[in-house]
């Protein structure tokens, strides 16, 4: 295994790896780890009590983050007439519909985020293969599968993070930038946290968060006190 560098020596020292911080002190100490010459992203992750095997336990959303994530995203939006321009207006980055369709297939993907009108769906259903490994499959639980493009586009540039549960009931999302103020930051956690448990399955049985930790991109991570994202 090979040794951690000294920063990283210097950062895990500041923490101690077997307290659950307040989310407040959580972030303070996750912000002023942040030392790499790139702005890091702070991500939140959670240990939640589902099994993502069983449908009825699926925990997967959007969220609007209030202070923005912080990312340049760019969007691409399956449209045609009318719907097209609206995406235009609104400032998706790529508009189209079997012409786009094409591009994808041949492996061009230059976009973070896919949004589509639902009456385009018969054509984008037909890049499960190529957009569903990738997290980008258009898709109504989550906001991008809309009549409403133009708002659709907006809420992913201006913020909107999707989340999805993983492998052992484990899930995480950026929630913004060390270049954000601890307020900003603590904003944005609380509005992940809010809307993860928005999102509680009917299937979840017993406890629902287990466990939060936040890191940054090149940080160690810091456990955080549950109640402290749930009841702030």
């Amino acid at each position: 295994m090979a040794k951690a560098g000294k920063r990283m020596q210097a950062a895990v020292a500041k923490i101690d790896r077997k307290k659950l911080y307040d989310v407040t002190e959580a972030i303070a100490l996750v912000k002023g780890n942040a030392q790499a010459k790139f702005d890091e992203t702070i991500e939140m992750s959670m240990n939640l009590g589902v099994d993502p095997r069983h449908a009825d336990q699926m925990v997967r959303g959007v969220c609007n983050l209030p202070a923005g994530s912080g990312r340049t995203v760019r969007v691409a939006v399956f449209a045609k007439g009318d719907k097209a321009d609206e995406a235009r207006a609104a400032g998706a980055d790529i508009v189209g519909d079997d012409d786009l369709a094409q591009a994808v297939q041949k492996g061009e993907i230059d976009f973070d985020r896919c949004i589509a009108s639902p009456d385009m769906m018969p054509v984008v259903g037909r890049l499960g293969k190529i957009l569903g490994p990738r997290g980008m499959m258009p898709n109504p639980k989550v906001g991008t599968v809309t009549a409403n493009v133009g708002e659709a586009v907006k809420s992913a540039k201006g913020g909107a993070v999707e989340f999805r549960v993983e492998k052992a009931g484990i899930l995480h999302a950026g929630i913004g930038k060390a270049s954000f103020t601890e307020e900003q930051l603590k904003e944005n956690a609380l509005a992940l946290m809010g809307a993860v448990l928005k999102a509680k399955p009917s299937g979840a049985k017993g406890t629902y968060v287990k466990r939060v930790a936040l890191s940054s991109t090149m940080g160690p991570g810091v456990h955080v006190e549950p109640g402290s994202v749930i009841s702030a």
